[in-house]
């Protein structure tokens, strides 16, 4: 049986996910893609709860953006869940790319992230 594109993004999503584990000091930056649009989730694994979440259809960024599924679009969420992760007094986080190739939009988020102030 041939396995697809999405099945072996959430192959790769599990065996990422078996290392990667957000606690209360330094909980987890979890980005994920689609075609039109790009989403960041800060979590606490350990009570499995969502801190924060920021996307490209967030009221403070829908306005402003042309295009929601571009590198600029990931540069204002990355700069967006930096901000808001400071705020809440966040200051070191865990990537997961979540299954992703750490290339492009996924790139940007995390580069945004970090030169916005957040330490990976």
């Amino acid at each position: 049986m041939k396995t697809g594109r999405r099945e072996k993004r959430v192959i790769r999503q599990i065996r990422v996910r078996k290392n990667v584990r957000g606690t209360a000091q330094r909980p987890r930056l979890c980005v994920f893609r689609s075609d039109k649009h790009i989403y960041a989730q800060i979590i606490d694994d350990s009570l499995g709860h969502t801190l924060l979440t920021v996307s490209s259809l967030s009221p403070d960024l829908k306005g402003k953006l042309k295009k929601t599924g571009n590198k600029e679009a990931a540069k204002a969420v990355g700069n967006a869940v930096a901000q808001k992760c400071l705020e809440k007094g966040i200051k070191q986080v865990v990537f997961d790319r979540n299954g992703f190739l750490y290339h492009g939009r996924v790139q940007v988020v995390a580069e945004a992230a970090r030169e916005a102030g957040l330490k990976f």
